[in-house]
This record gives structure tokens, C-alpha cells and sequence, in this order.
């Protein structure tokens, strides 16, 4: 599966070739790199506007996606312990394709996230882990989307839609400043939720390394370990802000 891309994905904007996506991926490494020092002499922009915008329109896309792999996999009577890809150019084997297209191109529009807190001045929220998560995102789904548009991957692009519902909608509501303060109290439930995210994940990917199931156990092995990657630094990031830091 490696070495064979999807012939149904493989012309697709962004997927034919590994030279788009690694431009994205080192234009993002220059901005990071060189942002803060570009906004160091002007002053911060609020940017609300563009930021509820941006937010709202990531929460109806989170959304679409969301549904599109929900529907598609009871339709297609998916399994959630093994799912092998489905090849076949049928409706909702191209249908669940497509969705995983558009769940990969949503790694790269979310790497505007960064962009706004540069252009915000807010630098000290480009961490390492939000760089890291943003950029090997690229990567990860562009694979998927090349050689697996489907099967397993269902599972990871539905959950992880599911919670930027909520994480956008987070994000929408902080953009109006600081009079919503008050109804953002539920941050730490959102953590929490990104961490039982990981962990059904993990649990998921690691299943079928145990067991007979004709999805790549290369790419299942990938993702377990790439999760628990996440899981450690979203576990540092929850112990710093929410434990240590009230102490």
C-alpha cells in the first residue's frame, strides 16, 4: 500500500505529488521562524473580525466533516475494529474519499491559526507543541489521503472533527474580547476532551496491530505512536496550565 497511491486520490489538488504539501510545510516553518521578528516593530493587530469569521466558518466545516464521516461509515456499515479500505470508484467509497481530502485540506487552512497569533503578538501561545501538532498534521493525513482515503482512518477524522466543533467554537466565542470571559470557563473540559480523543485513537489504531485485519499495519503502527506523541505533550501542557499553574 506504501508504494501504490490510490489511483482515485492520486491526481487530486495537493495529493499528487509530495511537493505541494512540503511547500506548505517549510512556508509555515519560515513563518513561524521569522513572524515574530516581522511584528516586532508594529503593533499587534486585533484582527476580531477575520477571527470570528475564520472561527465560525472552521466550526461549519468541522461540522460538514463530521456528518460526512459519520453518515458515510453507517451507510457503508463500517466496522469500528477493522475496516479495510475501499478501493472501489462506488458512491460512498468515493464519498468517504472525499471527505478524507477535505479533513487533509483542513490541516492546512488551520495553519492560520498560527499566523493569527503572530500577527497578534500572541507568541508565547506558539509552542512548541502547537507547531509540531500543526505541522506533522500536514503530513500525516497527506499520506492517508494518498494511499489509505478511508478504512481505519475514518475513525481518527470523525473524532477529530467532532472535537474542533467545539474547539472552534472555543476559539469563535474568545475572539469578542474579554467581556466573554465568563462563559469560557469550559476550557478545561475542552483539554480533557482533546485527551480522551488520543486515547480512543490509540486504542483504536492499537487493536488492529494485534489482530487479522487487512488495513496496513504500517500506518496503524504510525498512528499509535504519533498519538502518543500528542498525548504526552497534551498531558504536560494539562499538568503546567491547569494543576501547576493553580497551585
Amino acid at each position: 500500500v506504501f508504494c501504490f497511491p490510490d489511483p482515485r486520490t492520486d491526481p487530486w489538488p495537493l495529493v499528487y505529488s509530495p511537493l505541494p504539501v512540503t511547500l506548505v510545510f517549510t512556508s509555515y516553518l519560515f513563518v513561524v521562524a521569522l513572524g515574530p521578528s516581522c511584528m516586532r516593530q508594529r503593533r499587534q493587530l486585533e484582527l476580531r473580525a477575520p477571527l470570528l469569521t475564520y472561527n465560525l466558518a472552521m466550526v461549519a466545516l468541522s461540522s460538514y466533516m463530521f456528518y460526512e464521516f459519520l453518515v458515510t461509515s453507517v451507510l457503508a456499515n463500517y466496522s469500528y475494529l477493522c475496516q479495510p479500505v475501499d478501493y472501489s470508484r462506488s458512491e460512498l467509497g468515493m464519498r468517504m474519499a472525499r471527505v478524507c481530502w477535505w479533513f487533509f485540506f483542513s490541516k492546512v487552512i488551520e495553519l492560520l491559526d498560527t499566523v493569527f497569533l503572530i500577527l497578534r503578538k500572541k507568541q508565547e501561545q506558539v509552542t512548541f507543541l502547537h507547531v509540531y501538532h500543526h505541522a506533522s498534521m500536514l503530513f500525516n493525513w497527506w499520506s492517508g489521503v494518498k494511499y489509505v482515503p478511508g478504512g481505519q482512518a475514518f475513525f481518527i477524522g470523525m473524532l477529530n472533527s467532532f472535537v474542533h466543533i467545539f474547539m472552534y467554537g472555543y476559539y469563535a466565542l474568545a475572539s469578542l474580547g474579554p467581556r466573554m470571559r465568563r462563559y469560557l470557563w469550559w476550557k478545561r473540559y475542552l483539554t480533557i476532551l482533546q485527551l480522551c480523543q488520543f486515547v480512543a485513537i490509540a486504542a483504536h489504531s492499537s487493536y488492529n496491530l494485534f489482530t487479522e485485519c487487512p488495513f496496513p499495519d504500517g500506518f496503524n503502527t504510525a498512528v499509535f505512536l504519533y498519538i502518543l506523541s500528542l498525548l504526552a505533550l497534551f498531558l504536560h501542557f494539562y499538568y503546567r496550565t491547569y494543576i501547576r499553574g493553580k497551585r
